[in-house]
């Protein structure tokens, strides 16, 4: 088992106009139990910056402030470790705070069973709005996700996402940081990870308070181009492939298949997604306690589902269509 001397973690954060943000998550760094050796703001080309900010943090902790041309959140992550100077870096999103013990689980969890990438799972804190429970219950719940984000149990093939993961120096080093892909790079980082022997692993006690606040058509646009980048992942990975991935694009032509055929026929074809509903919303409820976040739930859950589908079924046929045009040329040629 690979051990070190001291871990020594460089926690790296990327972000783009969400100054509020930043002070949130700071503060939560400032309050944790165990000491942040150091801290790294990457700054990817926001208008609205956070450089006033971190200057009230500049006696709490060892923080540096980085302004770079906009990006992406890969390359600004793989900026942010080149000026690193920890033996395990952490990244989270910009609208995560940290529970007090965060570092402290991820320290003790890495002596006592060491990986060299872990993930982390999110959850919605006491004081976020019904608007953000519910998003958060659809992006994590088995019900809309099959359990790949976040909560899966696997250790060898678990794949840690980007709003709460880390891993080692060896790990940079071998696989160059993440790729240039505007979104699924943390999938991405993952599958190459495993390809190049390392392990992985969940720290279940490593969550963080995700704080979205995306309102309902960035909510829609991010959950679209979230099918898209698995798209760009299979066609990356191939060997990845798995049905889970294909249920959001099943669900969505069943979706409007089941309404055609009820406008047309009878309502009792509209049974399979009315019980879906029902489903959701008693999951919810009996998570959150509050009938307004369970029908919230309802809304915010068909809309990952469907957008998510929408996103995953434009790209296979983008791409199945521009596989057709290169081999007319091709054709051509020959």
């Amino acid at each position: 088992m690979k051990t070190f001397d001291r871990l020594y973690f460089s926690i790296i954060i990327p972000v783009y106009n969400r100054p509020e943000e930043i002070h949130q998550l700071l503060n939560s760094i400032v309050n944790q139990t165990s000491k942040v050796d150091e801290v790294i703001i990457v700054e990817d080309g926001s208008t609205n910056t956070c450089n006033h900010i971190i200057i009230d943090f500049e006696d709490k902790l060892n923080i540096k402030y980085f302004y770079k041309e906009n990006s992406g959140p890969g390359s600004s992550r793989n900026y942010g470790y080149e000026k690193a100077k920890g033996n395990y870096c952490i990244f989270l999103d910009s609208d995560c705070i940290l529970p007090q013990n965060y570092i402290k689980n991820v320290q003790k969890s890495l002596v006592k069973n060491y990986v060299d990438a872990y993930g982390g799972p999110d959850n919605a804190n006491h004081d976020f709005s019904h608007w953000q429970k519910a998003i958060n219950y659809s992006m994590t719940s088995y019900f809309t996700t099959g359990g790949i984000r976040g909560k899966n149990e696997s250790l060898c093939k678990f794949q840690p996402r980007s709003f709460n993961m880390g891993y080692s120096r060896d790990v940079f080093n071998a696989t160059k940081g993440f790729s240039n892909m505007r979104y699924g790079e943390d999938i991405d980082m993952s599958i190459r990870i495993i390809k190049h022997g390392f392990k992985t692993g969940l720290i279940h006690n490593a969550f963080v308070w995700h704080k979205r606040k995306s309102n309902i058509i960035q909510f829609i646009k991010q959950t679209y181009n979230f099918g898209c980048g698995r798209v760009e992942n299979i066609l990356r990975h191939p060997e990845t492939i798995h049905i889970i991935h294909f249920l959001p694009t099943f669900f969505l032509l069943f979706t409007i298949t089941s309404i055609i055929i009820s406008i047309f026929t009878s309502w009792f074809f509209m049974f399979p997604l009315i019980s879906v509903t029902i489903i959701i919303a008693v999951d919810s409820f009996i998570k959150n306690k509050n009938p307004l976040i369970a029908l919230l739930s309802i809304a915010t859950s068909f809309i990952q589902i469907l957008s998510y589908g929408t996103g995953f079924f434009v790209a296979m046929l983008s791409h199945f269509f521009k596989h057709l045009q290169l081999a007319k040329i091709k054709d051509k040629k020959d």
